[in-house]
């Protein structure tokens, strides 16, 4: 069985973790390179991207994290994992670490500090309702490459995108009880879905 990891080193990823087990993923917390080694596909949360950035240096997996999601290892990141997975971050600092992964130049907060959080519901691309999107301190989407699918948008702005292997969201899917881009990253790569009855 397919082992989906989550990126535990800070932000909601018992959460995620709770999104993808009710799929029926076999899932891992990531901690470590051992970790990372064990799993087949990696969810990467929101959190603090920077904080996040130094954590992925000092815990020793930031180059084979790199090299997985190189290889090919899909990876779902959403709000900081989505600033650590775009190929240019517009405000981030000289040692803030990004992994080039998807074909996007975002701007950290770009909705604004916490107080402007919000949430509404959006269209996304494959999924017949609306998904109700809670936006936290939420990455910006600036300029998509070609080569980058826009699966949904807010006022214009993309807001879930996919580029071969790699999701990313500016919002936080994991904090609604809505597993649907969950299932939706399980599914475009090949993982079996298997939901809880009941």
């Amino acid at each position: 069985m397919n082992t989906v990891g989550v990126l535990a080193l800070q932000g909601a990823f018992a959460a995620h973790e709770a999104a993808l087990r009710g799929l029926g993923a076999h899932t891992r917390q990531v901690r470590t390179p051992a970790d990372l080694i064990a799993v087949d596909a990696l969810v990467m949360p929101g959190g603090e991207s920077t904080t996040m950035s130094r954590l992925l240096d000092t815990s020793g997996m930031y180059p084979d994290l790199k090299a997985r999601i190189a290889g090919g290892m899909p990876v779902f990141g959403t709000c900081a994992g989505m600033i650590l997975l775009a190929t240019e971050v517009l405000d981030g600092r000289a040692d803030q670490y990004s992994f080039g992964a998807i074909d996007l130049a975002v701007r950290r907060n770009g909705y604004g500090r916490q107080v402007d959080s919000f949430e509404t519901d959006i269209t996304v691309s494959g999924l017949a309702e609306p998904f109700h999107a809670v936006f936290i301190r939420a990455p910006k989407v600036v300029t998509v490459g070609p080569s980058v699918e826009v699966l949904a948008a807010h006022d214009g702005t993309p807001v879930v995108a996919r580029q071969d292997h790699v999701m990313v969201a500016s919002f936080h899917p994991e904090l609604t009880p809505d597993a649907r881009l969950h299932e939706m990253f399980l599914q475009h790569n090949g993982f079996t879905i298997e939901k809880e009855r009941g």
